[in-house]
């Protein structure tokens, strides 16, 4: 009760002081204090039931907050309040739901960092039978081992699109930025598709190149993979051309194209479109991962395409320029 009145001493005083006015007023012009003093009475009967009210609430609130603050820990000590008051009561249950949500964002690093170990393990782990089987193929050449050859090529790139999914954004990843030559980028590419290449009969076009640009290697070694995947994934016949123009590495081929519904959209996480749909093998990640990592490294990516008539990927290799300078 004493923390309550206290809380409520500004209207008791603001009480007292109106009552004083009257009454030095009455005495100022000789008129009976009596008359002021019993409606002063009245009116304080009054106030008293609703304080005796407010005070059964308020009470009854402070039993439901302390319910709640007993919720483990707390949030910082900024937040004080007199001992028994509702200020003290709301700052005790923010400290606590404030620290528990601490808690279970440590938890779910945690969890979060085991996923990723295990991710990074396993990925480890399955390229050692993969390793072991390209052994076992290359002792014989024929349509049959060429095409496991390709398969297994598809398997540990998929191994590592789960692995790089899951380091994206992580605080471990190891970007490492210096400048670097284009071309040997690119050809280690594409030598990783050669026999794809040759099975399909599609024809590369390459122009050597003499660019270098401010990024990290690795990464943007799988961008130009993920990216050389796709245009041999989506061309039966014809060419795909690879090639430097005023600062873009463009990658050009003559399939089946995208369709311009799906264009604005095929940098989205999941969307496979309607190639993937009729593919039924498409994640819908691979640009989506592709498009995370440029804007990681400073760089940005587009697309061109013509149903029918081709894609064309370009990566913008001068913003790391601006951007690192």
């Amino acid at each position: 009760m004493g923390h309550y009145l206290k809380q409520r001493r500004r209207w008791l005083v603001l009480l007292a002081v109106c009552v004083l006015v009257f009454v030095v007023s009455f005495l100022l012009y000789h008129l009976p204090v009596a008359a002021v003093l019993y409606p002063s009475g009245l009116c304080a009967a009054l106030l008293l039931g609703w304080f005796l009210a407010d005070y059964r609430r308020q009470r009854e609130k402070l039993k439901r907050l302390s319910l709640l603050a007993s919720l483990p820990e707390d949030l910082t000590d900024c937040l004080t309040g007199e001992p028994g008051s509702l200020d003290e009561a709301y700052g005790e249950i923010i400290r606590n739901l404030s620290q528990r949500e601490q808690t279970l964002r440590r938890e779910q690093q945690r969890r979060e960092d085991d996923q990723r170990d295990y991710y990074t393990t396993w990925v480890h782990q399955i390229k050692t039978p993969i390793a072991a089987m390209r052994l076992a193929l290359e002792n014989e050449d024929s349509p049959l081992s060429r095409e496991l050859g390709e398969e297994l090529q598809r398997i540990e790139q998929y191994a590592q699109m789960a692995l790089t999914y899951q380091r994206l954004d992580s605080v471990d990843t190891d970007y490492v930025f210096r400048e670097c030559a284009i071309d040997p980028v690119v050809r280690s590419a594409v030598r990783k598709f050669a026999a794809q290449f040759i099975r399909k009969g599609i024809r590369l076009d390459y122009t050597p190149m003499e660019n270098r640009v401010v990024t990290d290697e690795k990464w943007l070694s799988f961008v130009v993979e993920q990216l050389l995947s796709n245009a041999l994934k989506y061309t039966n016949q014809g060419t795909v051309s690879i090639y430097m123009e005023e600062g873009f590495l463009c990658i050009r081929d003559t399939g089946i194209g995208i369709a311009p519904e799906d264009l604005p959209r095929i940098f989205d996480r999941g969307y496979t479109g309607c190639n993937g749909r009729a593919d039924k093998k498409a994640t819908g990640l691979g640009l989506y991962l592709c498009r995370r990592i440029c804007r990681n490294l400073g760089h940005a990516i587009t697309a061109q395409s013509t149903p029918g008539e081709g894609t064309l990927m370009k990566l913008d290799l001068n913003q790391a320029h601006n951007q690192y300078e």
